[in-house]
């Protein structure tokens, strides 16, 4: 027996209201996913200013994180026992890499407690435990056929990336007040978390429906104080100020915000679930159709093909700005390489002038030429000048 064009028809319908059902238990996950990062960004904001302090401020504000983040992690590892709903293998990777980091994390936090690793190298493990956290959500795009619930997702996911880059300058900034200073790198980490958060929240704001916008935009902007402190970060910071005093109010500033932004969150995985909830409403009442009614689906199906397919892929559209966002973070890294370089190279351009009496462009232009005739990098010479400046001083010029 031959299959007609209704029977695929019933078919797709029928494929179309599993799908539906498997992303209710998706939403659940997503939801879990939420609540577990959003704790993990509270400890690591704590575990900075602890580790900043000599373990002076934040102890039991970070105990509390801690025993939060336990709980939020057992209940996400409850929603994936039975992981047969989740589609496609993309997701069960990301899922595989973020469980990795996850198993890490009581190792990471016996190295805080003793004091072992640095603030950026601790929020470093942070950040890249989030990310692979994070990632699970866009790969959940691979079941979703319903324009309305992919343009929510994409809504979903900007605005949780643009939530973690908030987290990232909380942390950032926590280091920076609690040091009394912040060094180029620090300061240029920071500007490009605020850059990427906003980046992110307009991507949300043109996919959003307007009470969501509405609630971002009065509760989630960084208040006057915040802006404030902003630009003291990113200028310099009072010479006769409180350290400890304004990384408190930092961190206060950023949490209030954050806890406002996750409020936005909860709503926004609450508008998922209520459009696949309509979604699938609609699925099970509908009737077979006749052959006018089928006619006339195909007719008006043709006719707006176009936009269905636009929507259908905003999700991988997504996905490529996540992309985008781990090339940037790259991108940051390499950056931070090449700032350390220029520091160890003025340096050694410091002990020539000093030493040597050289003008700033003889300096330059002596390391230039040493590390053509070893045929190495400037950067090296230049750190093995420093290296033993202490050991070899160079003889003062008459």
């Amino acid at each position: 027996m031959n299959s007609t064009a209704r029977d695929f028809l019933m078919v797709a319908q029928t494929r179309g209201r599993e799908q539906l059902q498997d992303i209710l238990q998706i939403g659940q996950l997503t939801g879990r996913i939420a609540r577990l990062a959003h704790m993990l960004q509270r400890e690591r904001g704590a575990s900075n200013i602890w580790l900043c302090s000599s373990g002076h401020l934040f102890g039991a504000e970070r105990q509390r994180c801690m025993q939060e983040v336990d709980h939020e992690l057992g209940l996400f590892k409850q929603a994936i026992e039975q992981p047969d709903y989740l589609p496609g293998s993309a997701l069960l990777v990301s899922l595989a890499c973020a469980l990795h980091y996850l198993e890490y994390l009581p190792v990471l936090r016996t190295n805080i407690a003793e004091q072992q690793i640095t603030p950026l190298k601790a929020m470093e493990q942070f950040n890249i435990t989030l990310r692979h956290l994070l990632s699970i959500v866009p790969e959940t795009s691979n079941v979703v056929d319903d324009a309305g619930v992919a343009r929510t997702l994409a809504a979903l996911f900007s605005f949780m990336q643009g939530k973690e880059f908030a987290g990232q300058e909380r942390a950032i900034g926590a280091l920076g007040f609690t040091q009394g200073e912040f060094s180029d790198t620090l300061r240029q980490q920071l500007v490009d978390r605020i850059d990427s958060q906003q980046r992110c929240f307009d991507v949300f704001c043109t996919m959003a429906d307007e009470p969501l916008r509405l609630q971002y935009q009065a509760c989630g902007e960084p208040c006057r104080e915040t802006e404030q402190l902003r630009r003291m970060a990113c200028t310099r910071l009072p010479a006769d100020g409180d350290k400890a005093l304004l990384a408190l109010r930092w961190f206060t500033l950023l949490t209030s915000r954050i806890d406002a932004l996750k409020e936005v969150e909860d709503k926004l995985i609450d508008a998922v679930m209520a459009q696949v909830q309509q979604a699938l409403g609609q699925v099970l009442q509908q009737t077979p159709l006749n052959d006018n009614e089928f006619a006339h689906w195909v007719a008006g199906r043709g006719g707006n093909h176009s936009e269905h397919y636009l929507d259908r892929h905003l999700l991988p559209l997504v996905r490529q700005q996540a992309q985008q966002l781990e090339t940037m973070a790259q991108q940051l890294a390499s950056l931070q390489a090449t700032v350390n370089e220029r520091k160890v190279i003025d340096q050694a351009k410091a002990l020539l002038i000093r030493h040597q009496g050289y003008s700033e462009e003889q300096a330059w232009q002596t390391l230039r030429k040493m590390a053509m005739n070893q045929n190495k990098r400037m950067a090296e010479v230049a750190s093995a000048m420093v290296s033993v400046a202490d050991i070899w001083q160079l003889p003062t010029k008459e």
